[in-house]
C-alpha cells in the first residue's frame, strides 16, 4: 500500500519548508533510510530519511519550491500502483474520510481550563544526534532573571557523540530553569520556559502541567487501543513543563565554563583550563582568552601546595555509554588473550623507502591497519560477531580504529580497509583523528566495524590489552616499536620489536583460530612488500 510523506516539522518553530535538493527521482528503488532530500527550514539545511521502502512513485514539491508542514511531499508505494486517489488534495483519501480520534479528557480541575499565555515558550531537551535518548546541561549561560535575545547561546548540552551550544530561539526573560548543570534528562524534558517580566510563572507551570497529564493520557490509550484509521488528535497548542528552580551561578563550585572552540584550542596547545581568566558572559572563557593566555603571568594563580583539593565531574554521556558498553562486553564475552612480538626491522626499512617517494607520507600504524584487513580477508572466523541465535562471518573488513579524545574514546571505522592503500588509510586515519577531537564524526562513521585496532605504542606503551567492542569477536592492541638485544642465526644483535596482543570472544574464535591469524598477520608485518604484490 502506497505512503504519503509529507513536509516534516525539523524544529519547533518550523511553519514552512523548501526542498533544496532531491536526492531520489520519481521510478528509483527506495530502501529505509535512504535520504529522500535535503530540507531548507528557519533554522537549518537538513537531511530527510525516507521510513519506508517501494519505489518513488510521486514527488510533490519541486527542487527551490516551499510549502507549509504537512503538505504533500512525496508517496512510495509498489511499482505500478495506482495513487489518483492520494493526489486529490494532496493526502490520501481514507485518511480525509476517517472518523475523529478517540478524545481521551482533559483534567477537570480548573488548572486544566488555564491556557499558556501568548509570549510564554517552553523549551523542551532538544534531541542534539538520531541516537540521543538523553542529555546533560554541561553549562548554563544564562540564569534565571536574565533577558534573552533570539540567537542567544542559553546552554552547553552533552550528547552520547558530542558537546554542544543550544541557542535560544525565543526572546524574553529566562523564568525558570529545569535541568541544573551537571543533571541529566530524556529527550523532550522540560529544558526552560522563556516568557516577558512579570508571567505568573505559577499560573503557566499549572498550564502546562495540565496539558502534560493530558498529552500522556492520550499517548496511554493510543499505545492500548491502536486506532481504526491514520486519523491523528490534534496536538495541544504549546509544550509541556514542570516546576522548576532557578540556576546556580554558572561559574560556581570550581566549574570551568568555556566555549567548545576555547576547550579545543587548550586542549590543542597543552594549557590548563583552571588557570585561565574568562572574559566571555559570566566569566565564560572565550577564544580571545586562549589566544592571550601566558603561562608565566597565572603562575601567582596556583594554588599553594600542601593542600589537599578534589575535583568531582559529572559523568558525560560519553563516559557512560563506554562505561555501559565496556561493561556488558567484559561481563559477557569470555575474553582470552593471545600475545606475539613481531620483527620490526624489515617494516622500518619499508616505511623509509616508501616515503622517500614525493608527497608520500604513512606510518607503522598505516601498515598495522593495512595488514590487518588483508589478514582478516583470509580469516572470516576472526573477522566475526556472537549473537545470541547465530554466528556471523563477514566477508567484508571494516576496521575500526580507537582513537582517544577528551571525554574518553571513539572508533570510527575505516570501510573496506584491505582493499585501501597505505596513503589512503593514513588520510582517513588523519581525519577521522582530527574530527573526533572536534566531535565532528557522525553516527554513519562511528558503525558498521567488524575488527578492532587500538595502538598505544605512540605513548611509549610497549603491551597492553584491550576490551572487545562488541557485537565484534576481537580487538587488536598495538604496543611501541623497541630497539633491544635480539637473536638472529645464533647471533645476538641490536634489533626492533613490536609487542601486540589480541583479545578474542571464546565463543565465536577459538584458540588455535586466533593464532592462525597472527601467523597470516606477522607475514604481512614482517615482510610488507607481501602486502603490495597480494
Amino acid at each position: 500500500m502506497a505512503e504519503v510523506i509529507n513536509m516534516p516539522r525539523l524544529s519547533d518553530t518550523m511553519e514552512e519548508g523548501t526542498v533544496a535538493q532531491w536526492f531520489k527521482k520519481v521510478g528509483d528503488t527506495i530502501q529505509e533510510g535512504d535520504i529522500l532530500a535535503e530540507i531548507e527550514t528557519d533554522k537549518a539545511t537538513m537531511e530527510f530519511e525516507a521510513f519506508y521502502e517501494g519505489e518513488l512513485l510521486h514527488i510533490g514539491i519541486q527542487e527551490g519550491e516551499t510549502a507549509p508542514v504537512d503538505t504533500l511531499l512525496a508517496i512510495i508505494g509498489e511499482k505500478g500502483e495506482d495513487i489518483s486517489g492520494l493526489l486529490s488534495g494532496g493526502t490520501p483519501a481514507p485518511e480525509a474520510a476517517a472518523p475523529a480520534a478517540e478524545v481521551v479528557e482533559a483534567p477537570t480541575n480548573s488548572e486544566a481550563q488555564t491556557p499558556i499565555p501568548e509570549g510564554v515558550e517552553v523549551i523542551s531537551m532538544p534531541r542534539l544526534s538520531d541516537t540521543m535518548e538523553e542529555g546533560t546541561v554541561a553549562t548554563w549561560l544564562k540564569k534565571v532573571g536574565d533577558a534573552v535575545e533570539e540567537g542567544d547561546i542559553l546552554a552547553e548540552i552533552e550528547t552520547d557523540k558530542a558537546t554542544m551550544e543550544f541557542e535560544s530561539f525565543y526572546s524574553g526573560q529566562l523564568l525558570y530553569v529545569g535541568i541544573q548543570e551537571g543533571e541529566s534528562a530524556p529527550v523532550d524534558s522540560v529544558l526552560a520556559v522563556i516568557g516577558p517580566e512579570g508571567t505568573d510563572v505559577a499560573a503557566v507551570v499549572s498550564a502546562a502541567k495540565a496539558q502534560d497529564s493530558t498529552a500522556t493520557a492520550v499517548a496511554d490509550k493510543s499505545a492500548q487501543e491502536p486506532a481504526p484509521t491514520k486519523a491523528v488528535a490534534p496536538a495541544p497548542t504549546s509544550e509541556k513543563t514542570v516546576v522548576a528552580t532557578p540556576v546556580a551561578n554558572p561559574v560556581s563550585n570550581n566549574k570551568v565554563i568555556a566555549s567548545p572552540l576555547a576547550k579545543k584550542m587548550a586542549a590543542d596547545k597543552g594549557i590548563d583550563l583552571t588557570r585561565v581568566q574568562g572574559t566571555g558572559d559570566h566569566g565564560r572563557i572565550v577564544k580571545r582568552d586562549i589566544e592571550s593566555f601566558q603561562p608565566g603571568a597565572a603562575m601567582s594563580m596556583q594554588q599553594p601546595t600542601g593542600v589537599e583539593q578534589i575535583t568531582e565531574l559529572a559523568n558525560s554521556q560519553m563516559r557512560k555509554t563506554i562505561a555501559k558498553r565496556l561493561s556488558a562486553s567484559k561481563f559477557s564475552a569470555p575474553h582470552y588473550y593471545l600475545g606475539v612480538e613481531f620483527d620490526m626491522d624489515a617494516a622500518i626499512a619499508f616505511r623509509s623507502q616508501y616515503n622517500s617517494l614525493p608527497e608520500t607520507k604513512i606510518s607503522f600504524n598505516d601498515i598495522v591497519i593495512k595488514a590487518v584487513g588483508m589478514a582478516l580477508k583470509v580469516h572470516p572466523e576472526v573477522n566475526s560477531q556472537w549473537y545470541d541465535d547465530r554466528i556471523v562471518h563477514n566477508h567484508h573488513v571494516h576496521v575500526g580504529v580507537a582513537v582517544a579524545v577528551e571525554d574518553g574514546l571513539v572508533v570510527p571505522v575505516l570501510k573496506f580497509a584491505n582493499e585501501l592503500a597505505l596513503p589512503q588509510i593514513g588520510v582517513q586515519v588523519k581525519d577521522f583523528a582530527s574530527r573526533a577531537r572536534n566531535k565532528k564524526l557522525t553516527p554513519q562513521e562511528m558503525d558498521g566495524s567488524t575488527f578492532t585496532v587500538s595502538n598505544l605504542g605512540m605513548f611509549g606503551i610497549q603491551e597492553f590489552t584491550s576490551i572487545i567492542n562488541q557485537p565484534n569477536s576481537a580487538i587488536l592492541s598495538v604496543g611501541s616499536i623497541v630497539q633491544k638485544p635480539v637473536v638472529k642465526d645464533g647471533n645476538i644483535v641490536v634489533g626492533n620489536t613490536m609487542k601486540l596482543t589480541l583479545a578474542c570472544d571464546h565463543r565465536t574464535v577459538d584458540g588455535a583460530t586466533g593464532a592462525q591469524f597472527l601467523q597470516t598477520l606477522r607475514g604481512y608485518i614482517e615482510n610488507p612488500i607481501t602486502m603490495l604484490v597480494s
